[in-house]
């Protein structure tokens, strides 16, 4: 998969702006983020000023009856009894000291008939007032937004009494509202700058996020997200191989359907920690990178995978698994037919030594030899099949143990049955068993031939349903620093060892007896090669005891001539 530019069948200018608006996730979500702080700055002025007029209002009717109070409370009333209106008069005289020493637009007395006795406008002295003042001579203190003749205003009225507490007339304070309007407006710069500061930054941060998402998003539209989404689905669940994503904690991203095929998992272990959702053992740790290499190999179940894993940027990973069962069955049955060809070739070769020493004795008459050598070579040959299939009773493996005798015949080498060799019928993976066992004598008939007195001796018994299989040989023997070394794949040297690869090799010899819970080690044996013992736990189905005894009965026979005479040679 390519990791360079992804391009897109639109063109940029098509692909940032669709009915004339910007497409790029950067312009759409900067615009956005413009918006909500434009609307909520907006907003919150409103929600400001709304209550702002509204307490300038109620501190100017406040101050206007506070003013009313404290003329009501002057010695007014009596001038009121004592006089008439004037423009002259103690009344509008004490009026207009307090409506200059407070600031107020009017301060109007007024009797009983709602005559006024002070006003601003002298002219006003003696006329009725254009208000209603019922409230205030009623003995009510009232607070109000109301116009008169000098325009709009906020007004406070209190009644005024004289020494005996009687209401004798009231007093009619205004504030003009032009004067809460200008505190109002003069409020509303500070508030506006404050306002602009706040959208300022807003803009700032929307700024840099969108800036931030830009980068992450490479600079591609909504839509085009949406289209590479859909084509990765489309992608991961058409491949052939397996794709398993990884987020930097370990847990499953993501899985395509063959990944989830071959690791026998369901769409539920997505969000899992790998080793919860796999177990522990070989594959979790290739895929959570705990073993690291290309190619590497891991049996899953029945299947054979190969693993490769690639970190990502964000500390994740991605992993790709290819199934190779089918290869390896392919391999196995090439290693087969590889040894069948050696087989053949062998007893060939063989075949033809001797009919060239029977057509010998016959041309020189010796008619009574030729018939014993006849008897001779076809008692050897089933006295070699019948040795190995009365103490190995599983078929693939007596077949392949029989080739193999012929080959190591042609080749020099002495291939026996150790004498407590019995094998059942009841292999639950002959195949596997067979892969084990011919790797193993492959590999000591490499490391016996040449030398002197080369032999190769294979054990194979059962104990309960577990299979140990042994091959040991005259060679010369793996050195102790390299007994580990000889399981791993691709191990090799230029000059091949001994017990070097040969088919699939002595790492897949491990993967088979590990997948089943087995073992395999290596040592030395009294021969003085290397002997390999390979423990397979559950090779054997269940026992059916009535079969199992008369076997058992006849290989025990057998096992006793076998001690003492030739001790089984093949």
């Amino acid at each position: 998969m390519s990791a360079g530019p992804i391009t897109l069948g639109m063109a940029p200018s098509e692909r940032r702006r669709r009915f004339g608006r910007p497409r790029r996730v950067f312009s759409q979500v900067l615009l956005m983020q413009l918006a909500v702080a434009a609307g909520v700055t907006v907003l919150a002025t409103g929600l400001f000023l709304a209550p702002l007029s509204a307490q300038l209002d109620d501190q100017a009717m406040r101050r206007a009856l506070a003013i009313a109070e404290t003329t009501a409370s002057a010695r007014v009333a009596d001038a009121l009894l004592g006089s008439r209106p004037s423009s002259a008069g103690p009344v509008q005289a004490e009026a207009e000291r307090i409506r200059k020493a407070t600031g107020a637009e009017y301060v109007v007395i007024m009797d009983r008939r709602g005559v006024r006795w002070s006003h601003t406008d002298t002219r006003q002295i003696g006329r009725v007032v254009s208000t209603d003042p019922g409230r205030a001579l009623a003995g009510a203190h009232v607070m109000e937004i109301d116009s008169g003749t000098l325009g709009r205003s906020a007004r406070g009225k209190v009644p005024l009494r004289d020494d005996a507490g009687r209401i004798v007339g009231a007093v009619s304070v205004g504030i003009a509202y032009d004067s809460v309007r200008d505190r109002l407006l003069a409020a509303i710069p500070g508030l506006l700058a404050y306002a602009g500061g706040a959208l300022a930054a807003g803009a700032l941060a929307a700024y840099l996020i969108s800036r931030r998402l830009q980068r992450q998003t490479h600079d591609l539209a909504f839509s085009d997200i949406a289209a590479l989404l859909a084509e990765r689905e489309a992608m991961l669940h058409g491949l052939r191989e397996g794709v398993v994503a990884l987020d930097p904690a370990g847990r499953i991203r993501l899985m395509n359907d063959e990944a989830q095929r071959l690791l026998g998992l369901g769409p539920e272990a997505t969000g899992r920690p790998l080793e919860d959702a796999l177990g522990a053992g070989r594959t979790a740790d290739v895929l959570s990178g705990r073993v690291r290499g290309e190619d590497l190999l891991t049996v899953r179940g029945s299947r054979v995978l190969v693993a490769n894993r690639m970190p990502t940027d964000d500390g994740g990973a991605v992993a790709t698994l290819r199934d190779r069962t089918e290869l390896e069955r392919l391999g196995r049955e090439l290693d087969a037919t590889r040894g069948l060809i050696d087989a053949l070739r062998a007893q060939d070769h063989e075949h033809a030594n001797r009919m060239h020493t029977l057509l010998g004795l016959l041309e020189l008459g010796m008619h009574d030899e030729a018939a014993a050598f006849v008897t001779e070579v076809a008692g050897v040959h089933r006295v070699t099949a019948e040795q190995v299939t009365e103490r190995v009773h599983d078929p693939l493996a007596a077949a392949l143990l029989v080739g193999k005798a012929a080959v190591a015949a042609e080749r020099g080498v002495s291939l026996r049955l150790s004498p407590e060799t019995f094998l059942p019928d009841r292999s639950v993976d002959p195949q596997g068993l067979v892969t084990v066992l011919g790797n193993l004598v492959d590999n000591a008939l490499d490391a016996a031939a040449g030398s002197a007195e080369a032999r190769v001796e294979v054990g194979l018994r059962a104990e309960g349903r577990t299979v140990v299989l042994c091959v040991s040989d005259s060679g010369p023997g793996v050195p102790d620093h390299q007994r580990d070394l000889i399981f791993s794949e691709g191990w090799s040297t230029k000059a091949p060892p001994s017990h070097g690869r040969r088919g699939l090799g002595l790492a897949l010899v491990r993967r088979l007896a590990e997948r089943q819970g087995g073992s395999v080690r290596v040592g030395g044996s009294a021969d003085g090669g290397a002997e390999f013992t390979v423990v397979l736990p559950e090779a054997l189905g269940p026992e059916d005891r009535g079969a199992d005894r008369g076997a058992t009965d006849h290989a025990e026979a057998d096992r006793g001539a076998a001690d003492r005479g030739a001790a089984g040679d093949a």
